[in-house]
């Protein structure tokens, strides 16, 4: 009996710390875009020794909406790798995805420099991927299927 009393007492003692901690996430889907636009971009500071270091201060992008944009889709299956350019609310097809661009925005100061993407990626099962995806840090939000990647490479800017 004593035995058993003494295993309880340490295996609570050990998950006490484990439960005191709360993780909390908010889904990327929920954050405004230029909220997540000032998280990605950082200014450069000159040190006093002359050195440049980055500061974590949000700096605000001025942002445009472009008329379409270009994706990127890699079969992981085949190694076939295909560059499309989508109209905003077009549709392209590839193998079981359907790809529908929903709106590209760059920002102004640097037009070829980044996108930000909002396509949502189907198959004949449902939504596989909705939301928005980032040029520059395609990991951020990724599509998370075992054939299929789908990345955001850049808008049209005319």
């Amino acid at each position: 009996m004593r035995s058993l009393f003494t295993a309880l007492m340490t295996a609570s003692l050990i998950a006490q710390p484990l439960a005191a901690q709360e993780i909390v996430t908010t889904p990327i889907e929920e954050i405004p875009l230029d909220e997540l636009i000032g998280q990605l971009t950082t200014t450069p500071v000159e040190e006093e020794d002359g050195s440049l270091t980055t500061s974590n201060e949000a700096v605000t992008q001025e942002v445009e909406q472009g008329p379409g944009g270009e994706l990127r889709i890699l079969d992981k299956l085949t190694g076939k790798v295909t560059d499309v350019s989508l109209n905003t609310g077009e549709t392209a097809t590839f193998g079981f995805l359907s790809v529908k661009l929903n709106e590209c925005r760059y920002p102004v100061e640097n037009p070829a420099g980044d996108a930000f993407t909002q396509i949502i990626v189907r198959n004949n099962e449902g939504t596989l991927f909705s939301g928005w995806m980032l040029a520059s840090a395609p990991a951020l939000n990724a599509m998370d299927h075992p054939r299929y990647d789908v990345w955001a490479l850049r808008c049209m800017t005319s």
